[in-house]
């Protein structure tokens, strides 16, 4: 006789107390097990999720730069068919839960993941224009048939056969205040400069102080239309597109204490 299909919750974590609440309140009832990579938080953050029940794992590891890497290790310990994989700023809309909770028990064939429309909190608001609702990312697959390349920040996980779509919304509360959106923004544009770096690419003035932020910022704001989320959607558009400021000043600081 075989068994129900079984779904691990898989999260990698460092100093996450304010937030983990996100994606265990809305998903930890429906798994059987929930894997969690630790980078070594020192916040109070293992306290909490060991607060949720016998169905936390946690396994300690190094804290990488490229944060990507955690996440795999947590996918290759779950031992679920499916495999729910969530940042702690993410939470499960209820809508989606249930949506989710059907493919999981039902689906004996077609897609082995799915993509779902990611909906991002920014500045006391969901922003729902300037290109990045819906912000497709594949979070749900079959065990062993995705993986994380780990070669960038911003990719998604590769995926072994053919990809769904689901309906409703993933909630992502990645920036409450701008100091914790100005502190990812630090962290990515160093991410992004030690790429190039890595990679030996040029970078050239006009084009990262004029040309893509330019491109970047009228395509948001404008063709996407970035204004009809107000303020928010002004100060995302002007961020986003100056991150490239933020690379090029990294890439040439950091090839200036190379020569010096």
């Amino acid at each position: 006789m075989s068994t129900a299909p079984t779904l691990s919750l898989c999260l990698a974590v460092y100093n996450e107390k304010d937030f983990i609440h996100y994606a265990l309140d809305s998903a930890y009832d429906i798994a059987d097990e929930v894997i969690i990579v630790d980078g070594g938080s020192d916040d109070g953050t293992l306290e909490i999720i060991k607060s949720y029940g016998s169905k936390i794992k946690i396994y300690h590891e190094d804290n990488p730069p490229m944060f990507h890497i955690n996440k795999q290790k947590a996918l290759d310990k779950a031992k679920g068919e499916w495999i729910l994989q969530l940042d702690a700023d993410e939470a499960l809309s209820p809508e989606l839960k249930s949506e989710l909770m059907n493919i999981v028990n039902n689906n004996t064939s077609g897609p082995v993941a799915y993509w779902m429309p990611r909906k991002n909190y920014f500045l006391g608001r969901f922003l729902t224009k300037g290109g990045i609702y819906p912000d497709y990312t594949i979070r749900l697959y079959r065990r062993g048939k995705a993986h994380l390349p780990c070669k960038s920040v911003h990719e998604n996980v590769e995926v072994d056969g053919e990809i769904g779509y689901l309906k409703h919304d993933l909630l992502h509360y990645a920036d409450p205040d701008f100091s914790r959106y100005m502190s990812r923004w630090n962290r990515y544009t160093s991410m992004d400069a030690a790429m190039i770096l890595k990679k030996k690419e040029q970078v050239g003035f006009f084009s990262y102080f004029v040309w893509q932020p330019l491109k970047w910022f009228f395509s948001t704001y404008f063709r996407h239309r970035g204004y009809k989320d107000g303020f928010s959607g002004f100060v995302f558009a002007l961020f986003s597109a100056i991150r490239f400021w933020g690379i090029y000043i990294k890439v040439r600081s950091a090839k200036s204490s190379h020569t010096a």
